[in-house]
């Protein structure tokens, strides 16, 4: 090697060029299947792709897997696409239709009636039910075992 020098500043501004072309990059999740509506996503059905730092989406999409994970599609995500914010909802506990039971607790007192939900709902979301013994529609907590919790705390 006739000038080592030259041959260093060769390799500094390939290293430079290289970083340069991974900092125009944005790294996003995507699905490696297709993803149905009600699916819930696991992280063996995402991997990250690069896309161009100016590239622009038709709305907010999802930047890290740990956001995406466990939560349900609520439409088709195909594979290769960015996630958009809106397209995934935590899972639902309650399921509109499904027989549950209601609960009231206070203060010692405990009243348990069953009732049908009148829409699904998520771990905390308040929800219409109607009890099945009396046909009243009332608002309840979705609570972590499937149950409607009503009124008290």
């Amino acid at each position: 090697m006739k000038n080592p020098l030259k041959y260093i500043f060769v390799v500094l501004a390939a290293v430079a060029g290289a970083q340069a072309a991974v900092a125009q990059e944005r790294m996003l999740p995507v699905p490696t299947i297709t993803i149905y509506p009600g699916d819930e996503i696991r992280a063996g059905m995402l991997r990250e792709r690069s896309f161009p730092l100016g590239y622009q989406p038709r709305g907010a999409v999802i930047d890290t897997p740990l956001a995406v994970v466990g939560k349900t599609a609520r439409r088709t995500l195909l594979p290769g696409e960015a996630i958009p914010v809106n397209a995934v909802d935590d899972p639902k506990i309650v399921s509109r239709g499904v027989p549950t039971q209601i609960v009231f607790e206070e203060g010692g007192l405990s009243i348990t009636a069953m009732g049908s939900p009148l829409q699904s709902g998520g771990l905390g979301e308040q929800i219409r039910v109607r009890n099945t013994d009396t046909g009243r529609i009332i608002l309840g907590t979705v609570q972590a075992d499937g149950r409607i919790r009503i009124g008290g705390r």
